[in-house]
């Protein structure tokens, strides 16, 4: 079984797939990390030296690798990869897509201390966060809400409730 975890940045898609990964017994992958470890480079040097357009290119060729080469997995994906493509269709294709719709006041809480590490939040001011984070969730919110699976409130179950809810869809 594929299992595609998607959602903003800060929606907590590592700390669960992680989790349900282990629970499963399956392999763990974070798309950014694979692709910054086959680049050699971090996302956000990625970003700086090839722009938004290679990365998104890039990630869509990982994407389709890791499923090639993953009959079970559990991946994180990152927040705009259901948006490029035909990515959202072709994870529904070959598994259980997964929506954490975390509701904004904690996406802003969380991404407010990771910004120096997210390249496409580093150089917002802090005043103009939380307009980005709402403009964002919209623009993509058509993408998410194709998931199989929408889990509205990760803070409100534990990690067993949430991989029932996982696999009982």
């Amino acid at each position: 079984m594929r299992i595609f975890l998607i959602g903003f940045m800060g929606s907590g898609k590592t700390h669960w797939a992680r989790q349900l990964a282990a629970q499963m017994k399956i392999p763990f992958y974070d798309l950014d990390e694979v692709i910054s470890g086959r680049e050699g480079k971090t996302v956000s040097e990625i970003f700086a030296q090839s722009g938004e357009e290679a990365f998104r290119v890039k990630e869509r060729e990982v994407l389709e690798s890791l499923i090639d080469e993953n009959a079970s997995m559990v991946l994180s994906c990152g927040g705009g990869t259901p948006c490029f493509f035909n990515n959202i269709e072709r994870m529904k294709k070959y598994g259980v897509v997964v929506w954490l719709n975390t509701h904004v006041e904690i996406l802003l809480s969380r991404l407010m201390k990771e910004k120096a590490t997210r390249p496409l939040i580093k150089n917002i001011s802090d005043d103009d966060m939380r307009s980005y984070i709402v403009r964002k969730l919209n623009e993509r919110r058509m993408y998410y809400e194709q998931a199989d699976v929408i889990i509205d409130n990760e803070n409100s179950i534990s990690a067993n409730e949430f991989i029932q809810t996982i696999l009982h869809a």
